[in-house]
């Protein structure tokens, strides 16, 4: 005796997958509104809008990376179950623009990164009194 049906497993799997697609889609929207909180409190103040403008889009960078991450896990989870050569195609072609959209997103992050890492030990220029 089964424990489960094969259908009962696929539709199972469908409930993780939107699950797990729609905790991906909160993740991105999460930091999409943080960054706006963010942009929006940074405009009320005085403080440098360059400098806060980068960390910003290094926050938002990471919440789109997390979410992307849990987006490409659901495809993932869809094709587990007997999947054919079409969803094995999709899959692949997915997950090959989900990666490369990842791979950007990382290197821009850590291209943020050590810009906001070189500007914070570069002393400050120093002027002599004339």
């Amino acid at each position: 005796m089964e424990l489960l049906s094969e259908s009962g497993v696929q539709e199972m799997i469908g409930w993780l997958v939107h699950a797990i697609e729609a905790a991906g889609a909160l993740i991105i929207f999460a930091g999409a509104v943080w960054a706006f909180a963010r942009f929006a409190s940074t405009g009320l103040r005085s403080r440098p809008l360059v400098d806060e403008f980068n960390k910003m889009r290094l926050g938002l960078g990471r919440f789109l990376v997390l979410g992307l991450e849990f987006q490409l896990a659901g495809d993932v989870l869809r094709t587990a179950v007997a999947p054919g050569f079409t969803e094995i195609g999709q899959l692949a072609a997915i997950a090959a623009i989900r990666t490369l959209l990842n791979f950007f997103l990382t290197r821009e992050i850590a291209k943020e990164r050590a810009e906001i890492d070189q500007d914070r030990q570069e002393p400050e220029p120093h002027f002599a009194a004339l």
